[in-house]
């Protein structure tokens, strides 16, 4: 005896080996034989032949009308085989038993399965609202295949315009177009920005990594609305003229310097910091704006302030004009450059003028300095600073020479980049920063000693991280540090900034201890911070990778860093050179550039040969 039987939501045929009141052991037509449930048997046949039945049911189930067999079907519940004999007017054969089960089977839009072989007829209502879901989902799936066989060719859908943002970044994978997106990814072995790309849908590589930063952490994009500063009382005027130093593209001015000779020949050295807190009075609009951003984002080419363009330039340290400042005044004595007498206010500060690192320093440098030159403007000012500075980097238990690491300055001018090195260290970057260190340990060692809470920058073992407890800083050298020197360009040294002034004011503080205002500030700026530094790397990385591309680099020499990962020459692009042999750490090689990948922001290379052998390590363990 043959059988029809349903498993795994199909049909199959078997012949009954061995029957028990439950189950039955059947044979299949390739002769494996399997135990299958009795409840699960739809049909007993003898003819025709186990090989022939499936077979012979395909021209009787395809010339069976679903249409009118549903409109055979009586409105309660009924068994397919009397159904089968409605539909064929008289007692149904095995074969076409079987065709209608298939049909009703195959057909659930029409046919509600109620149980074994029982089926009901579904109601007009329903079916009407079931055929329109079926053919809308059929006019999806057809345009879906249009969508991948376009993007497969390489052709934007005209579609995909309005949606290009939501594809790149954040893929919606239930819609039609991210679906087809998909297939046509899989079928083209590209991730879809590499196929949106081919497909001409990126105005650039540059936009599409700038566009996918600023989705993700600036939604509403980077305008400011109107906002209004604060008005701050009347300001003493001070008897210095100050001068900053900066980047040449710098516009957020936050710091400058003065000297002055003192009666008794000393002289005093005043250190000026713009002062926005005067006007960013806490939860105010322009406060909330700040809080929100937490930093100035830089990138090589641009750059995405903390401030709205106004505020800046109500607090930029500006030349020729006459600014509010908060200043910390220290007497040096000319000759061992001790310190005496430190003392800090708010005040206006005249500052006369912004020099800057790239005019400034073929002129202000260590040759210069050795050969005692003094032809150029500053020139005694700048010299008596430096010395003052490596005063306080002996003070801080730093020696002179204690960095050999090197800066890379970007200058992207109409889609074209130059890279500049600049070895770390120099009379500039010495006098700049030494004086900042001096200035932000100081206040923060006076805010300690007020009771007054801030937001310091600790390091114990190596780790750097934010406090709002004054703790030693062991990279520095200094028992405290806090950053307070650049408000208008991090707002945690706003912060700082409104405890100082309230500090020197003798006024409560603005940030009380305990605030929870204080380590929300704390909280959101290291995560912020840690973003956009992020973010500053692997545009400069971008960069990198076009420089090699403006400037046709078949080949490169670079330094081995560890294993396979290398260091170019005069750049900060750092990548995996998967030919590379095995060498030791620190030698040089020579590799030709095979693939520059701008959108995955990777190079492939191939190993030429080594440069030289391994030198000194110490190069390669710093990185």
């Amino acid at each position: 005896m043959n059988i029809l039987y349903e498993e795994d939501g199909g049909f199959k045929v078997g012949n009954v080996m061995v029957e028990s009141p439950s189950t039955l052991q059947v044979e299949s037509l390739s002769g494996k034989r399997s135990k299958i449930k009795l409840a699960n048997v739809m049909l007993r046949f003898a003819q025709p032949g186990l090989a022939e039945f499936l077979p012979q049911t395909e021209p009787l189930l395809a010339d069976i009308d679903v249409e009118f067999l549903w409109e055979c079907c009586p409105a309660e519940e009924f068994g397919f085989e009397d159904i089968a004999e409605e539909y064929f007017g008289h007692k149904p054969s095995a074969l076409e038993a079987a065709a209608v089960l298939m049909r009703l089977h195959g057909a659930p839009i029409y046919f509600h399965k109620k149980g074994k072989g029982r089926y009901r007829a579904a109601p007009p209502e329903v079916l009407k609202a079931a055929l329109a879901g079926a053919e809308k989902k059929r006019q999806q799936l057809a345009l879906q295949a249009r969508y991948t066989e376009q993007l497969i060719a390489f052709t934007l859908p005209e579609e995909f315009r309005p949606l290009l943002t939501q594809l790149l970044y954040q893929p919606d994978r239930n819609t039609l177009e991210v679906k087809a997106l998909e297939a046509a990814c899989a079928a083209t072995h590209l991730s879809a920005a590499h196929l949106l790309h081919r497909c001409g849908a990126l105005p650039s590589t540059h936009d599409y990594h700038l566009g996918k930063f600023l989705f993700e952490h600036f939604p509403k994009g980077t305008d400011f609305p109107a906002v209004e500063i604060a008005a701050w009382d009347e300001l003493p005027l001070a008897e210095v003229l100050a001068f900053s130093i900066d980047d040449a593209t710098t516009t957020e001015i936050d710091d400058a310097f003065s000297l002055q000779r003192l009666d008794d020949g000393q002289w005093r050295v005043g250190i000026h910091i713009a002062a926005p807190a005067l006007g960013i009075l806490r939860d105010g609009d322009c406060d909330r704006i700040a809080a929100n951003r937490l930093s100035t984002v830089y990138m090589p080419g641009q750059k995405i302030t903390m401030l709205p363009d106004s505020v800046v330039q109500a607090f930029t340290l500006e030349a020729d004009r006459v600014c509010p400042t908060l200043s910390m005044y220290v007497d040096v004595q000319p000759d061992s450059f001790e310190m005496s007498n430190v003392s800090s206010r708010v005040e206006r500060v005249h500052v006369a003028a912004n020099l800057r690192h790239d005019t400034l320093e073929p002129l202000f440098n260590e040759e210069s300095l050795a050969a005692g030159k003094l032809d150029y403007e500053y020139a005694e000012e700048l010299t008596f600073l430096w010395h003052f500075a490596r005063q306080l980097e002996a003070l801080r238990g730093k020696p002179a020479d204690n960095n050999n690491q090197v800066d890379y300055n970007f200058h992207v001018e109409n889609d074209r980049v130059t890279i500049g090195v600049r070895k770390r260290g120099s009379p500039i970057d010495k006098l700049v920063s030494e004086l900042m260190i001096l200035v932000n340990s100081t206040w923060g060692k006076q805010l300690d000693e007020h009771g007054f809470p801030g937001l310091y920058r600790t390091q114990n073992n190596g780790k750097v991280k934010m406090s709002t407890v004054a703790a030693p800083h062991q990279g520095l050298g200094v028992a405290q540090y806090m950053w307070s020197s650049s408000p208008l360009r991090r707002y945690v040294d706003m912060v700082n900034q409104r405890q100082i002034m309230a500090m020197l004011a003798d006024g409560a503080p603005v940030y009380a201890k305990g605030d929870p205002g204080l380590f929300t500030v704390l909280r959101d700026f290291e995560v912020a911070y840690g973003v956009y530094n992020d973010h500053q790397r692997n545009m400069e990385r971008y960069w990198c990778l076009r420089w090699l591309l403006q400037e046709d680099k078949q080949e490169v020499e670079a330094l081995v860093l560890r294993e396979n990962i290398v260091r170019v020459d005069g750049l900060p692009l750092v990548f995996k050179a998967h030919s590379l042999p095995e060498l030791p750490n620190g030698s040089r090689v020579r590799l030709a550039i095979t693939e520059i990948d701008l959108i995955g922001m990777d190079v492939r290379s191939r190993f030429v040969s080594a440069v030289s052998e391994a030198v000194a390590t110490e190069e390669s363990e710093a990185c």
